[in-house]
């Protein structure tokens, strides 16, 4: 009976061994075949990576785990090796990841610009503006509320940039630090009646559900562009850097910059694509 039981038990154990390794090579395939894209909010609440990604599996066969998150945290997951590659926009910051070691090379995918949206009121008189810069001081002036990122995000170092370029430093109760995406954040900005920088693309997915209004838009230093970054392989050669690599050529190649300028909503056009640019150092 005793010798029964072991031989069972043996079997048994033999056969989690095996179930083990089977779970093993189960993961290791998966994982080839998975790409982790560590991106802007931007790039997933306008709608874009829905529109892309399956058209890049069909192509190639690589599923993309997205983690959306501030471009801050997208570079961070970058440097700390838990990404394969990162689709950003800010370029300082990403110029940054790359010199220190952390990133191949930034590459141009698309761009669009930021806007200043507001209540249809425009309390602080936007619409009527000399510039950029004119338009951030007459919402500090008139302590009209304002709603940040404030999450280290691309939106958010470029708003910070912007009130700096302007000679401002915002603060007081007027000025409300969300530390959400850019989808909260005008959802924020709309019940508080308040202003705020989004990108266009978010914006555009966005405006049928908000009472906000583009309140200022079309000036050069509002310019956005996306760039993607494979991780550094030599730093981190067990990330899937076969599959960065495709991911990146295929969304830089004919197929993935037509499908970047033909993704609309509401008829317009969110990104343009840029592959054929130079990125600025």
């Amino acid at each position: 009976m005793f010798e029964n039981h072991r031989v069972l038990l043996k079997a048994a154990l033999i056969s989690a061994f095996y179930f083990a390794l089977s779970l093993g090579a189960i993961a290791d395939y998966d994982r080839a075949n998975t790409i982790r894209l560590a991106t802007t909010t931007s790039t997933e609440n306008s709608g874009l990576l829905n529109d892309l990604l399956p058209r890049f599996k069909e192509a190639t066969g690589y599923e993309v785990h997205v983690i959306a998150v501030g471009t801050g945290k997208a570079l961070r997951m970058g440097r700390d090796g838990d990404v394969d590659v990162v689709l950003v926009h800010a370029p300082a910051a990403e110029r940054k990841f790359v010199d220190e070691g952390f990133g191949e090379q930034r590459l141009p995918v698309m761009f669009n610009d930021f806007v200043l949206v507001g209540p249809a009121s425009d309390p602080a008189g936007l619409a009527s503006a000399s510039n950029l810069g004119n338009a951030l001081r007459r919402i500090a002036e008139t302590q009209s509320v304002f709603v940040s990122r404030g999450d280290d995000s691309g939106t958010h170092k470029k708003e910070r940039s912007l009130w700096t370029q302007a000679g401002l430093t915002p603060e007081g109760a007027w000025y409300r630090e969300a530390g959400q995406g850019m989808g909260k954040v005008l959802q924020m900005a709309d019940e508080m009646n308040g202003y705020t920088l989004t990108d266009r693309g978010t914006w555009l997915a966005y405006r049928d559900k908000s009472q906000l209004r583009i309140a200022y838009e079309g000036d050069e230093g509002l310019f956005n562009p996306y760039a993607i970054i494979e991780v550094n392989a030599k730093r981190y050669p067990d990330l899937n850097h076969e599959g960065a690599k495709a991911l990146i050529l295929w969304i830089r190649g004919t197929d993935g910059q037509e499908a970047i300028a033909a993704f609309r909503k509401s008829g317009e056009q969110l990104f343009t694509p840029s592959a054929n640019t130079v990125a600025k150092r």
